[in-house]
């Protein structure tokens, strides 16, 4: 057993710095690119929404094959490592094309490294992290990752102040985003693999049916709560209808990746402390707040605390549900963790369109439709929390 640093296993922390790079570079470009895409490119807000949905879909399209790749051939690294490293070719496409349809191709694609990375790497994380720690760890590993959506928008915010929001900027922005996804997999390709058991012959089709019933009890609040859960992109434009220049919306971005950062280790020890359902409960609650909150925001200052608390919630989803998950199935994290992100990406396609439908109507109707389908999900959650701890 490796010596802990900062109370985590060393793998941890490794991980934490691939995810920084690689969110230093993502984050870039996302904090800018519903402006780029809709004001520079030309798009309406309904084909933004077709995009995000598309791209949510992408992102999670290969979540199970990778997760039972992973699982079946008992392989992380190797997995991830052709996650990260075809996220960062398709960052190249940035760099010669500015179209609607390259754009919109670029989105698309390069949410596919995303979706296969993940599985392998989340249950890498889980095979490190000490059950009475796994929460910490997540949350550890999350608030790196995000440092570097911290970083990345700030770094955007820097580049449009001095060159001006020109096309020459945001090329120089996309040539450093690259520059930073590919440091990104040499310090993964250092990386020594942390394999699990192997089991050859498990049928890909059949897998879901061995996970834990209790897992499978919670894809369904999961499932539910995913057609609330719209694109970030939305509330970047919110920001934008409300007053805020496109360089102060680089900078809501990046308060609500510190928001995600400062919250992220506290909510992980709070999980490994009074049980990750209440945690998971709490989430539901947090978001149907701050979509409610989007419907009469005003003020500007209103719209900064929205970001914030849209930051807790995120820390919450991104770390806490896959410990959550690693808690509910134990023989095949990978597996489970892929599943889920199948069905609930599968679910963000038509959450996405329909709130760029409901958006061109008015925008408030895409938060009211957040704001009720939330708290649904909430419900079928608190009916089957004991359901699923029970069954795990």
């Amino acid at each position: 057993m490796k010596k802990k640093l900062f109370g985590v296993h060393p793998d941890v922390l490794s991980l934490g710095i691939v995810s920084f790079l690689t969110d230093v570079s993502s984050e870039a470009i996302f904090s800018v690119f519903s402006i780029f895409f809709t004001i520079i490119a030309g798009a309406s807000a309904a084909t933004l929404g077709l995009v995000e949905g598309l791209a949510d879909f992408s992102a999670s399209s290969l979540d199970y094959l990778s997760g039972w790749l992973s699982d079946k051939s008992g392989k992380r690294k190797p997995l991830a490592l052709v996650g990260y490293g075809f996220s960062t070719l398709a960052k190249v496409v940035l760099i010669v094309a500015n179209s609607v349809l390259a754009l919109s191709l670029f989105r698309v694609i390069e949410r596919l490294g995303k979706s296969f990375r993940g599985p392998p790497r989340d249950a890498w994380l889980s095979a490190v992290a000490e059950e009475g720690n796994r929460g910490y760890s997540f949350g550890v590993h999350k608030a790196l990752d995000k440092a570097g959506a911290v970083l990345g928008p700030l770094a955007a915010f820097a580049l449009l102040s001095v060159f001006g929001q020109t096309l020459y900027a945001f090329r120089v922005l996309f040539i450093g985003a690259v520059a930073a996804a590919a440091a990104a997999v040499v310090v993964l390709s250092f990386m020594r693999d942390v394999p699990g058991p192997s089991r050859e012959r498990e049928n890909i089709f059949k897998a879901w049916k061995t996970l834990n019933p209790g897992f499978r009890a919670y894809l369904l609040p999961a499932g539910i709560f995913s057609l609330a859960y719209f694109s970030f992109g939305f509330l970047l434009l919110r920001a934008y209808a409300a007053g805020f220049a496109i360089t102060d919306v680089v900078l809501l971005y990046a308060l609500f990746n510190v928001a995600f950062v400062i919250a992220s280790p506290f909510v992980g020890k709070l999980g490994d402390r009074i049980g990750r359902k209440y945690v998971i409960g709490f989430e539901y609650v947090i978001y149907a707040a701050m979509a409610a909150g989007f419907i009469f925001a005003a003020a500007k200052w209103q719209i900064v605390a929205l970001f914030i608390l849209f930051g807790i919630f995120y820390a919450i989803d991104e770390g806490q549900s896959k410990a959550f998950i690693a808690d509910l199935e134990k023989g095949r994290r990978a597996t489970a963790i892929g599943f889920y992100n199948f069905v609930t990406g599968l679910i963000y396609f038509p959450a996405s369109a329909i709130a760029g439908f409901l958006w061109t109507v008015n925008p408030a109707y895409a938060f009211v439709a957040a704001t009720v389908i939330a708290l649904i999900a909430l419900a079928a959650f608190v009916t089957l929390a004991a359901r699923m701890t029970r069954a795990a």
